[in-house]
Order: structure tokens, then C-alpha cells, then sequence
């Protein structure tokens, strides 16, 4: 299942584990993507805070966290190869994975269908 946020994050939730990173609407519109400034594994979230920064030609953008939870992994390639976010912003371009503690959350969240 795929959902989306009001401010351009995508999620795709498999289990209790939510893959997170930037529509590719919100890929488009920051230009080429220059930088990621990814989390800690381990790190605790709660939704609506900064997850990370994302610094592109044009400005720098912060990531919300979409779902409260834990990060159990961070999408590493993005170090060295940014630009995957702007080739590939849904499904190479994934920044990180929680593993969410409330289910209620999705309930926010936005349908594919419903635009942004």
C-alpha cells in the first residue's frame, strides 16, 4: 500500500515497516538533488518531525516523518549518488525505513488517487 503526505512524502508499508522518501512530484520541483542528509538507524521518530534535509541546485527542503516509529534502515547509496532521488524518487530514491508503533497514523495519510 502507498500513501502520501500534504508535504510530498511518500510511503509504502509493507507489514510493520514503512518505506519512506519524496514524491516524485517533490523530486521534480527541487531541481537535482545534491545532497541527503539521512538519520541514525536506531533513531526514534515521531511523526511531523524533521527527518532529514534534501539539498538540491534550487534550495534545501526538510523531510517530515510521515509515520512515528523506529529507523531500521537508511537507503546508503544516496550518499554517494543523490541524484537517485531525481531518477527514481519512488523506488530507488527511498530514504529510510520505519518500523512504525501506530497503525492509526496511516489514517492521515493520502490516498495516491487524492492530489497533493
Amino acid at each position: 500500500m502507498k500513501k502520501y503526505t500534504a508535504t510530498h512524502e511518500y510511503v509504502t508499508i509493507e507489514g510493520n515497516i514503512a518505506t519512506v522518501g519524496i514524491s516524485a512530484k517533490a523530486a521534480e520541483e527541487l531541481g537535482d538533488v545534491t545532497y541527503v542528509e539521512l538519520p541514525e538507524v536506531g533513531k526514534e521518530v515521531k511523526k511531523g518531525e524533521v527527518l532529514c534535509t534534501i539539498e538540491s541546485v534550487k534550495s534545501a527542503e526538510d523531510i517530515y516523518v510521515p509515520l512515528s516509529g523506529k529507523i531500521v534502515e537508511v537507503n546508503n547509496d544516496l550518499e554517494d549518488q543523490p541524484e537517485i532521488i531525481n531518477e527514481d524518487a519512488e523506488n530507488k530514491g527511498w530514504i529510510v525505513k520505519i518500523e512504525f508503533s501506530d497503525q492509526s497514523e496511516i489514517e492521515d495519510l493520502l490516498d495516491e488517487e487524492t492530489p497533493m
